[in-house]
């Protein structure tokens, strides 16, 4: 196996793309549309960002990040890198609820429209969105697919990689929404909490990630059992894919802590708060 099949062995899901290439093309319709009476709201970079979280999980389970994650796993972990921490929030940070409807046809809006304003389907959105409800989810479905009894039965079966990959994204995308807040989601409780929310999260992954480094034992026995590619041992690939999520994984809950921060102690910020709190009193 040479350095090249890395770049050039796809192996295209046409189920999954023809999924994603419609939802796409929801959204760029129902863009269009809200840009004529909210440009403001809808700038072309959130076009842009939808877009990016597309082809994010399109090369996740297109490219050969997919085609070799049952021989290296550090491929596998680059690819729910991708479906985790690059696909939803670039999707949530195009507030997609309203140009996702607003795309869809105009016969399924007139049958889906009494739905959506049903308070159960409200009170529905409201409990996924929770932060406590989000974060516990998204950590439970990362945690518990990493052992080793769950990973393994993703391994041997195609279902359950599916069902594991659908898991790590819906459960990424509730993780986001709260950080993110698109619009039409309205901010419940101090963004401080924020804070707490991403540096738990980021010690999960930290947790799992030093496991997988420093456990000194193969944890999942299938990647023995394949020929080893570039001369790269079954417990070296499992440390290069514990740095990996430890790096990368920090990197995306780090980032947007810090960012929050900025944003919360800025003097315009803080000038605001105390507008608000004199027009109150």
């Amino acid at each position: 196996m040479n350095l090249g099949a890395l770049f050039t062995t796809w192996d295209v899901p046409w189920a999954v793309t023809t999924a994603l290439a419609v939802t796409a093309a929801i959204y760029v319709h129902g863009w269009l549309q809200i840009r004529r009476t909210r440009p403001e709201m809808f700038p072309p970079w959130r076009l842009v960002a939808f877009l990016g979280g597309v082809l994010a999980v399109f090369v996740a389970v297109a490219s050969p990040l997919d085609t070799f994650s049952e021989s290296l796993l550090f491929m596998h972990m680059a690819q729910h890198f991708l479906l985790m921490s690059i696909a939803p929030p670039l999707m949530v940070l195009a507030a997609p609820a309203v140009p996702t409807l607003r795309g869809l046809p105009r016969v399924v809006i007139r049958v889906l429209q009494p739905l959506f304003r049903t308070q159960a389907i409200h009170g529905i959105g409201h409990f996924l969105t929770q932060p406590k409800v989000a974060w516990v989810a998204m950590n439970a479905a990362y945690s518990i697919w990493h052992i080793p009894k769950a990973y393994e039965c993703a391994l041997a079966s195609e279902n359950w990689h599916n069902f594991e990959h659908a898991c790590f994204f819906f459960t990424s995308v509730m993780f986001w929404w709260p950080v993110i807040a698109p619009w039409p989601y309205r901010q419940r409780g101090s963004r401080w909490l924020l804070l707490p929310y991403l540096v738990l999260a980021d010690l999960v992954n930290t947790g799992l990630s030093a496991f997988l480094c420093f456990s000194g034992r193969l944890l999942y026995p299938s990647y023995a059992a394949v020929p080893r590619m570039f001369g790269l041992s079954a417990l070296n690939d499992q440390i290069a894919a514990g740095a990996f999520m430890w790096v990368m994984g920090s990197t995306v809950f780090l980032i947007p802590a810090i960012g929050i921060t900025v944003q919360l102690l800025s003097p315009r910020r803080q000038r605001m708060r105390a507008g608000m709190l004199a027009a109150h009193r």
